[in-house]
């Protein structure tokens, strides 16, 4: 339906737009840090609150309403006003971290984790639809290497800060620390940002948004279930797998009788879209992979500090803020970008590659170096999801486009999670990490799950470089996108 008010504004100068994108990402970094921050402190939560045969839903309620939230959250902002939606999000968020602090139970604290990642589910996406309103995808390449520093600091600082709340303050602080740093994200982006309203005639896609949900939430549990409660075949997972099936087939149809569909199916008619979506869902499956993985292998065969657990991941996480630059600069500069997927899918395989062949022998050097590699290929392809999305719609699905490229990644990273689950766990086949004799084989088997993790990474990335290729390297918009026509007046009467 066309905008009766014109979704553009005046874009502001670069520092303008630097110094309001700081409230943005102060949001984004929010829930970057929550999860690890979270799960640091999480021993500590359930010595106090007991209930630990329920300590993997406070993961799992996050994770859900997150995934299940993200492309509701982006089509909110495309229907309504961007700001207020993000405002929202934010304000939903710090009210989950209020009362997950002030839990008195295993249950409450599931409850208010599930409010908490509602709200996580719009900064991310709101953050990306933003800087798509605000900067179009020529320009974005100069903002881009802020989003790379955040993720970064998430990265990093979530397990160094979760380790001191948890050594220092009750594991109360790891929800309360949310709220002064979301008080400041929301108070900036209410001062600084400007974004027009978008006054609409809105119909909601109830049913598209319920089986959405249905598919979302049937997939991340089976992803999460499969191999640690339930067997892969097991009547649980199977049949959580056929409501996923079921459900994503009724949003297909509702999809395509909506008047506003929640994600609108025409954008996957854009080659380039789609493979922006496959994208997203390899270095989701990537991440995981090497936030999980690696400090484990580290710790456990390397011998390193678990107290550092942030810092060792710091041989993938510089690479990944200099490429983001590299990448930034050549694409406003030259408005080229379809070398970058190509050579960051190559970086991603052999990174991998050189992870499946790590044993109990293998040296931190060749560890960090190989590491690197994954970081480069990372920081060669992760901030284009957005842009090659972004770019492949008009402005009026770019919350959608943004919520719909965000949800490939948490799929791909939940999917990840799972599979790799259980090749780490055949793995061990029930060695446990005991001193004497029995010791070496532990740490050969810890060695050996974690090569087979990064073989399996391996042939994803490898089916990516062979899927890059097919990118069309379509001119980015170096002007604010055209908007919609306004609807003509009616005839006036003589």
């Amino acid at each position: 339906m066309a905008d009766t008010a014109v979704p553009l504004a005046p874009a502001p100068a670069g520092r303008s737009i630097r110094m309001i994108l700081l409230g943005v990402m102060l949001a984004m970094l929010l829930g970057m840090l929550d999860n690890a921050i979270v799960g640091t402190a999480m021993p500590t939560i359930v010595g106090d609150l007991g209930g630990l045969d329920h300590m993997a839903w406070v993961v799992t309620a996050y994770t859900l309403l997150t995934a299940i939230s993200t492309p509701v959250w982006g089509k909110l902002g495309d229907l309504f006003s961007r700001k207020p939606v993000f405002l929202t999000a934010i304000a939903v968020f710090m009210a989950g971290s209020l009362l997950s602090g002030a839990a008195w139970s295993m249950p409450a604290l599931i409850g208010f984790r599930a409010l908490q990642g509602l709200g996580a589910g719009g900064l991310m996406v709101g953050a990306f639809s933003i800087i798509g309103a605000l900067v179009p995808p020529r320009e974005r390449g100069r903002y881009q290497g802020m989003t790379a520093v955040v993720m970064a600091i998430g990265t990093i600082g979530g397990p160094l800060l979760g380790g001191v709340i948890s050594d220092s303050l009750s594991w109360r602080w790891a929800f309360y620390i949310n709220i002064p740093l979301g008080l400041l994200a929301f108070a900036w982006c209410a001062a600084l940002l400007h974004l027009p309203a978008t006054r609409r005639n809105v119909t909601i896609d109830y049913a598209g948004i319920a089986s959405l949900a249905v598919a979302i939430g049937a997939l991340v549990l089976a992803a999460t279930w499969a191999g640690v409660q339930y067997a892969w075949v097991s009547a649980p997972i199977l049949g959580l797998a056929a409501l996923a099936a079921a459900a994503l087939a009724v949003f297909v149809a509702a999809e395509r009788r909506a008047a506003d569909p929640v994600i609108p199916l025409h954008m996957f008619r854009s080659g380039n879209f789609t493979l922006a979506c496959v994208l997203s869902l390899v270095t989701g499956v990537v991440m995981f992979a090497a936030v999980l993985y690696l400090p484990l292998f580290q710790q456990s065969v390397q011998g390193a500090s678990a107290s550092s657990s942030g810092l060792l991941l710091l041989p993938m996480m510089i690479p990944i803020l200099v490429m983001a630059q590299v990448v930034g600069r050549v694409m406003s500069g030259t408005g080229r970008y379809k070398i970058f997927p190509v050579l960051g899918g190559l970086a991603l395989t052999a990174g991998a590659a050189w992870l499946a062949t790590v044993d109990a022998g293998t040296g931190r050097i060749a560890t960090a170096a190989a590491m690197a590699l994954l970081g480069a290929g990372l920081g060669l392809t992760m901030q284009l999801t957005a842009v090659i999305g972004q770019n492949s719609v008009q402005m009026a699905d770019i919350g959608a486009a943004s919520g719909t490229v965000t949800l490939f990644r948490t799929i791909g990273g939940s999917v990840g999670v799972a599979v790799f689950g259980a090749l780490f766990t055949r793995a061990l086949d029930g060695r446990t990490p005991a001193t004497g004799p029995a010791y070496p084989a532990y740490l050969d088997a810890v060695a050996h799950g974690t090569g087979q993790i990064f073989l399996a990474v391996a042939a994803v990335t490898a089916a990516w470089f062979a899927l890059s290729w097919l990118i069309t390297e379509v001119p980015l918009r170096s002007g604010p996108p055209k908007p919609a026509p306004a609807p003509p007046e009616p005839a006036k009467t003589p």
